[in-house]
């Protein structure tokens, strides 16, 4: 069992990839699940609908984000309406803020700034916020620094006690993906000091060498490296039907929160200091998001 996060504490905790199919939404979902027992748990579906599977995954679905208007303060009940309901096979509940529209709608404009993420995360009272982001990590950091900005990557690693969570598949490639992500951060100064990776493997059996070899130099540079069981079950029917995840799975999920808790205990203190509440964002001006010790 998971210690339950202090009464005003909140943690963000961005699923980050170096390629598309690196396990991002299924480590998103068991960081969700492992975390509902700590504190009221959310997932953030930041990619657009037809991109995502989260609207096939929801159990119980909210009244999604097009019932959230832009431009008009909502209320928390509100903003808890809104989201979808998944359980654990435990009994816990935790939610998600993903597009419950028909595929054939016109797609939703979703914020591109962590933190207006971040406010909505807040206002929703969610403690746990974990959000499924679809960009490629080492493109968006390179790109941000030829253009002179600060990219989807940095924002999110930016915001309020961030820890980042890295997935990758385990396997040759992927694992080669992961690694040039990581100089990419490492170059622009990211916290991969308080990050955790995790290794998503994509059949049964010991993992290749050279997953083997890069867990062992990713250990240098994040908090803990976490591998991740294959199961038939999420390989068919992703997150859906939690109740037929195998235990090993579950476990892997339980390993990868208690390591994002370790991170921010490291990072912050133990207890968790209180949130701060984000700061309104205008339609006219990107507010920068708040900092906190790296």
């Amino acid at each position: 069992m998971l210690e339950a996060l202090p009464a005003q504490a909140r943690l963000v905790i961005p699923v980050l990839g170096p390629v598309g199919g690196s396990g991002r939404s299924t480590t998103a979902g068991l960081l969700a699940a492992a975390l509902s027992s700590t504190g009221p748990s959310v997932v953030l579906d930041t990619a657009p609908r037809l991109a995502s599977p989260w609207p096939l995954w929801c159990t119980e679905p909210g009244n999604g984000l097009l019932s959230i208007p832009p431009d008009r303060p909502a209320t928390r009940r509100h903003i808890q309406q809104a989201a979808a309901d998944c359980r654990t096979p435990e009994g816990h509940t935790w939610q998600v803020l993903t597009d419950h529209q028909g595929w054939s709608s016109a797609p939703l404009s979703l914020p591109a700034d962590p933190a207006a993420w971040h406010q909505l995360a807040a206002a929703g009272g969610w403690q746990a916020v974990i959000a499924d982001t679809p960009h490629a990590m080492a493109q968006d950091i390179i790109a941000a620094r030829c253009a002179g900005r600060s990219g989807q990557t940095a924002s999110w690693c930016g915001l309020p006690f961030a820890v980042p969570v890295l997935s990758a598949a385990a396997t040759g490639p992927g694992v080669q993906a992961l690694q040039v992500a990581v100089k990419a951060a490492v170059a622009e100064g990211l916290p991969l000091g308080r990050a955790v990776v995790a290794l998503i493997s994509t059949g049964e059996g010991r993992p290749p060498a050279p997953v083997r070899a890069a867990a062992t130099m990713l250990r240098s540079h994040a908090f803990a490296v976490v591998s991740v069981p294959y199961d038939s079950h999420i390989r068919a029917h992703g997150m859906s039907d939690s109740h037929r995840i195998r235990p090993k799975t579950l476990t892997a999920g339980h390993e990868l929160a208690r390591a994002v808790l370790a991170s921010a205990r490291a990072a912050w203190g133990d207890p968790l200091p209180s949130a701060r509440t984000p700061a309104p964002l205008s339609f006219d001006a990107v507010v920068a998001p708040e900092k906190v010790p790296a």
